[in-house]
């Protein structure tokens, strides 16, 4: 038991070090007044498109919650399921092991709302699957519009090889869709009852859980210089592929993993220009909401305490 514990957090941990490691070998050349230069170099009008990159991403996080939350025929008021949504996710991305910490924040505010135990692990795992399918969807397209993005990272894979796994994902999409088109009855798991999605529901999913991506990947596209740049197509795809990978080493906040994905991704690129996009991303969909939700925990906590004492 205390093994299981802590395994998680270890291999968060074990990921962050290895990435930094990496990354040291990276930037040993790199100096601060490089990386300032180049932050200093992000002129106002892509400040205010990372600004409404990071609300348009947000905006469609909450519309996880509000999708899954139909689909269990739940009717909650929209700005506390908007305030809910952001609160998860700004904690969840900074502490790691998101479903986790993310099922912890949404029982704890659903459940004062009548939502009953289950009913919240259906919420977050129909979120998690709203996502899985947006980041499937999204690196279906990519990889079928812009098959050559596989050579940066690994030389010796052939275009079509990657062509023909976007058109994989792409068909995984799809029978997820003739699944709902078909109306598949629902999975009993004793008494708790797990419904197909309908195609009114599939089909703000597949709106949705990109839309969120695409807010995120935006960030970081606005924050680099347009000299060097290889667009936005490849800007999302190399996103994807770093985001996912910073989700499976379970580090808190990506912490090194997102770092050397994109230098890696971006060679052809400055060092300096890529870490200073990268600390924007940070600050604007990371840090910011982080400190906006301790604050939304606290002020919840408290109205509850004092709710309990009335």
């Amino acid at each position: 038991m205390q093994l299981k514990k802590y395994f998680w957090p270890a291999i968060g941990f074990g990921a962050v070090f290895f990435s930094a490691w990496l990354l040291y070998h990276e930037l040993r050349g790199l100096s601060l007044d490089e990386l300032w230069d180049s932050i200093v170099a992000i002129s106002a009008p892509n400040w205010l498109l990372c600004i409404g990159a990071t609300l348009l991403a947000y905006a469609a996080l909450a519309g996880y919650d509000h999708l899954a939350l139909l689909h269990l025929k739940k009717r909650i008021d929209w700005f506390y399921i908007t305030v809910t949504s952001f609160t998860t996710y700004a904690l969840s991305h900074n502490i790691g092991a998101s479903v986790l910490s993310g099922s912890l924040v949404r029982y704890r505010a659903y459940s004062a709302k009548g939502l009953s135990a289950a009913e919240v692990g259906v919420l977050v795992g129909f979120c998690s699957f709203t996502f899985a399918l947006g980041i499937t969807l999204l690196a279906g397209l990519v990889l079928v519009l812009v098959p050559e993005l596989s050579e940066r990272f690994v030389d010796e894979l052939p275009m079509e090889a990657s062509a023909a796994t976007g058109v994989l994902l792409l068909g995984a999409v799809l029978l997820y869709v003739i699944g709902s088109a078909l109306k598949l009855r629902p999975l009993r798991i004793g008494k708790l009852e797990i419904a197909y999605p309908g195609l009114p529901i599939v089909g703000r999913q597949l709106l949705i859980g990109p839309l969120e991506i695409i807010g995120a990947a935006a960030i970081i596209y606005f924050a680099l210089p347009a000299a060097g740049n290889p667009g936005f197509l490849v800007v999302l795809g190399i996103f994807v592929i770093s985001f996912s990978l910073a989700l499976l080493s379970h580090a808190p906040g990506g912490l090194g993993v997102l770092e050397i994905a994109f230098i890696t991704g971006l060679s052809e690129m400055d060092r300096a220009d890529v870490l200073a996009a990268l600390l924007v991303f940070r600050l604007l969909y990371l840090i910011i909401p982080f400190i906006i939700a301790l604050l939304v925990v606290l002020g919840f906590e408290r109205s509850q305490l004092a709710s309990n004492r009335a």
